[in-house]
């Protein structure tokens, strides 16, 4: 590819389902980006909870500074250690995938049982291992956090701009929870990367991402509403699978910049 691809916005999203945080750079680990999704709510029931169900959980906004994590939301703060959990292990499942994890402490999680209106916990992925994913298409393996599925999302700015351009309500690529966007010639050419670098980082594509209800859901607002979704299923479905930005997986641990190329 002669084009040059540039690392225009990457974010992190410390808590599954609550809001991201954009970041100028980031430290790219095997599970994903440090602090990406190491950290979810489980409902009583000890299954993961997410904004598929529950949109308010987009209105909780996380912000990390001096080794802690503050969460905002409306008027309401709360903050606790990155490094703090609990002795005692708790088994749950990030969809099909067995995980193993531990309660953040009681305060936090009767803190967000309070605001979200139920009770929940919140808990945190400590070691490397402790959920694996198998891709349905490579059949390969992987340690993952708190994704769906794989460690990190990558979307390219022309696939958000050809969407825009069907959309009365233009939207921003927030509502698809990219981890980087990269800044592209054509729509959807993401698809085709396969092995590529940025920064200190080798990266593998895995596949294109499947999209579900929850990008509907405005980050703004918390409001569920129609589109993307509509417009995107009418020229993006395939085999019943409505595709937006692309699964890939880190080769390596390092660094990745804002302004960084990518290199294929």
């Amino acid at each position: 590819m002669s084009a040059v691809y540039i690392v225009e916005e990457i974010y992190i999203y410390p808590i599954k389902s609550l809001a991201g945080i954009s970041c100028q750079k980031a430290f790219a680990e095997e599970m994903g980006f440090e602090n990406d999704r190491r950290w979810m709510l489980l409902d009583s029931d000890n299954q993961h909870i997410t904004q598929r169900e529950y949109p308010i959980m987009s209105q909780f906004y996380p912000q990390i500074s001096d080794g802690k994590i503050t969460i905002t939301f409306q008027d309401q703060k709360h903050e606790f250690s990155i490094s703090e959990h609990l002795n005692d292990q708790i088994y749950t499942k990030v969809w099909e995938d067995k995980s193993f994890v531990f309660e953040v402490n009681k305060a936090t999680s009767k803190w967000f049982s309070d605001h979200i209106g139920f009770e929940c916990k919140l808990v945190k992925i400590i070691n490397n291992g402790d959920r694996k994913h198998e891709s349905s298409r490579s059949k390969e393996t992987y340690n993952v956090s708190f994704a769906d599925a794989y460690p990190y999302l990558l979307t390219g700015t022309k696939s958000l701009d050809f969407l825009n351009e069907k959309l009365e309500e233009k939207i921003t690529i927030k509502r698809f929870r990219p981890n980087i966007v990269v800044s592209t010639q054509k729509a959807h050419e993401e698809d085709d990367f396969e092995h590529f670098k940025i920064g200190e980082v080798q990266f593998k594509n895995v596949k294109p991402c499947g999209r579900c209800i929850m990008v509907n859901n405005d980050p703004q607002s918390g409001i569920v509403k129609k589109e993307p979704l509509k417009t995107l299923s009418k020229y993006r479905n395939f085999n019943n699978s409505v595709l937006f930005g692309t699964n890939i997986v880190g080769l390596n641990p390092g660094i990745i910049q804002v302004g960084d190329a990518v290199v294929f």
